[in-house]
């Protein structure tokens, strides 16, 4: 990376970036101009990117900064080392968990539920994101990774990939988003209470199939090239026109057809006065790809 772009960090060093990928700068086989993605790293790979304090507050940083960040349009997730993520780090976290401070059952439910949604929006905070976020996954899934997945809008994994609900099996039912969201993202209500109820592994294959993920790649490598060629076809379309569709998608899955399509109407009265909608138009007549129009940062 060059001094002219460097990357940031977060001091806890959680998160191994907030790379700025640029064509020619780290992954030259981009085609996507000024357009920019941003690649963020789980970086613990000697404890397996287990999930420990310094993860919860740095992923609401680092998804915080790139919300207001009109520099990125794109967001890939992944994973440093031989997996995924294992999941929350039991042993770090323990003394959160186990013993929460209070002088009585009301005080020490009251800080517990503050806990608890303070990691709620560590994954709350990626969906929220305008930005489109794609996550790639290799290896094993485990418990709060399928939390962090499930917040993402498109994920990827590998063919030696593994999913796995793990909370039943240490004595909890997930709280951080699971239970909430992969209901929305497969289709089938007895698989998801299967996956939540015995905690058994669902490997790839079954991951496309049941919705889970929407590609499988034969490796890590092959895995990133395409998650970085999708991001940047994203990239090279609209920020007004990509950044509103997310914002609507998330809110139609939430709401009736009609409060959807009524919250549309609003959304788009005043995002199609947008100079986009032209240059785009005027592109496609000219049969150029939306890649080759210079939109305005948003």
């Amino acid at each position: 990376v060059s001094d002219e772009h460097p990357p940031r960090s977060f001091e806890k060093s959680f998160l191994m970036s907030l790379l700025f990928v640029r064509q020619g700068l780290v992954a030259p086989r981009l085609q996507c101009g000024q357009k920019s993605i941003t690649h963020v790293e789980l970086h613990r790979p000697e404890k397996r990117n287990a999930m420990n304090k310094a993860f919860w507050s740095e992923m609401v940083d680092c998804f915080n900064q790139i919300s207001g960040d009109p520099d990125c349009r794109v967001v890939v997730v992944s994973g440093a080392g031989k997996i995924f993520t294992a999941g929350i780090d039991l042993m770090d976290m323990a003394s959160d968990v186990l013993q929460p401070e209070g002088d009585d059952t009301a005080r020490i439910s009251w800080n517990m539920r503050k806990i608890i949604t303070k990691y709620q929006e560590t994954f709350t905070v990626i969906e929220r994101c305008p930005k489109p976020v794609l996550v790639a996954v290799h290896g094993a899934c485990v418990g709060g990774g399928v939390d962090l997945i499930t917040a993402c809008d498109i994920r990827l994994c590998t063919q030696d990939a593994w999913f796995q609900v793990k909370e039943v099996d240490i004595g909890l039912a997930a709280d951080v988003g699971t239970l909430q969201r992969l209901p929305k993202v497969i289709g089938s209500r007895s698989l998801v209470n299967e996956l939540a109820l015995t905690a058994r592994r669902m490997y790839a294959d079954e991951a496309k199939s049941s919705g889970l993920v929407s590609r499988v790649f034969a490796d890590k490598e092959a895995m990133m090239a395409g998650a970085l060629e999708m991001a940047g076809e994203i990239a090279g379309r609209s920020p007004v026109a990509v950044q509103g569709t997310k914002v609507n998608l998330i809110y139609s899955r939430d709401h009736s057809v009609a409060e959807g399509l009524d919250y549309m109407a609003t959304w788009n009265m005043a995002m199609l006065q947008t100079q986009d909608v032209m240059k785009s138009a005027q592109a496609s007549m000219e049969k150029k790809s939306p890649k080759t129009v210079a939109f305005s940062k948003l």
